[in-house]
């Protein structure tokens, strides 16, 4: 038995569960807003979320009180950025959109990321072939909420608009990250940082006075336990984990792996499926991605997942 376990390639299958859990998280949104509004719907994921994250930290490590500065900072920009910001204009989002075009708009966190990076960092200024990159990721956008024949999708520009926001948030989230060096472990860092997003969402909430009316059905029950515990807490888990193994420019494609599940479970669920239109943005912002990173694309093709454990 021991002898099979150790058989299972287990980057691969982490890939796989990633792309699921996040591909998911979208559908889950979709079902649990029609119940509750959308920024006390976020904050809800990420009390439960946070919680469960900093009982496991205070568990595991010694570590788990942000003490020096670069911890704090750290804390703070992913709350307010990774956390508070990029899912408060995602949940806000998905109420004009479905949860498919929403993790196609999301997909250009890869790309907006680069381009971010390279007016902060000298040493990552683009190319001219890495800027027409960037310009194909936006054409993806355009594709995907410019109206066609047989695009038959309800796509909400202003939606967009939001998801738009959203990404950009995750994208200025992770580059303010990069110059810090926190002195606690990755999941102690994150599990504070989930509280400090969720108290932001829950002063959004209150300032943007919608409502606190929250209709506890079953299904909006399933989708925030799956949200906090499933898409959040063991997906962070999962995503540092490969991090560490892959390094960031092969794990940037699990977000473009994220449309997939998203389809096939709301198809099963929602029985609605994405359309060509938005599935031929999806593959234009995969070429952008393509097109900035063409310096490293080659060692990601030939890159064997199945050999690394």
């Amino acid at each position: 038995m021991a002898a099979s376990w150790r058989k299972i390639p287990v980057i691969p299958v982490a890939f796989g569960a990633l792309a699921i859990l996040w591909g998911s998280s979208f559908v889950a949104i979709e079902i649990g807003l029609p119940h509750v509004s959308p920024l006390l719907f976020a904050a809800l994921r990420y009390d439960i979320a946070g919680i469960v994250l900093l009982a496991y930290a205070v568990a595991t490590t010694d570590k788990w009180v942000p003490r020096d500065a670069d911890s704090v900072l750290a804390v703070l920009v992913g709350g307010a950025l990774l956390i508070g910001a990029h899912h408060a204009f995602l949940y806000l989002g998905q109420q004009y959109v479905s949860g498919a075009v929403a993790a196609v708009v999301v997909s250009l966190v890869p790309v907006l990321t680069v381009t971010f990076a390279s007016s902060v960092f000298p040493d990552e200024r683009l190319s001219a072939i890495q800027y027409s990159g960037v310009a194909l990721g936006f054409v993806g956008v355009v594709i995907v909420v410019s109206p066609s024949p047989g695009h038959v999708a309800d796509v909400s520009l202003f939606g967009v608009g939001l998801l738009l926001v959203a990404a950009a948030s995750m994208a200025l989230g992770t580059v303010g990250m990069r110059p810090l060096d926190p002195a606690i472990p990755i999941r102690s860092m994150q599990a504070w940082a989930m509280l400090v997003g969720a108290v932001l969402l829950h002063g959004a909430s209150l300032l943007s006075s919608e409502s606190t009316a929250v209709t506890w059905t079953p299904s909006l029950i399933v989708a925030l336990v799956y949200l906090a515990l499933g898409s959040s807490v063991v997906a962070y888990l999962l995503y540092f984990y490969l991090l560490n193994r892959v390094g960031p420019s092969e794990l940037n494609l699990v977000i473009y792996a994220q449309p997939v599940p998203t389809t096939a479970i709301s198809w099963a669920l929602l029985g609605s499926l994405i359309d060509p239109t938005t599935m031929g943005g999806l593959v234009t912002i995969f070429g952008g991605f393509a097109l900035v990173k063409h310096d490293r694309f080659r060692r990601i093709a030939n890159f064997d997942l199945s050999s690394v454990r």
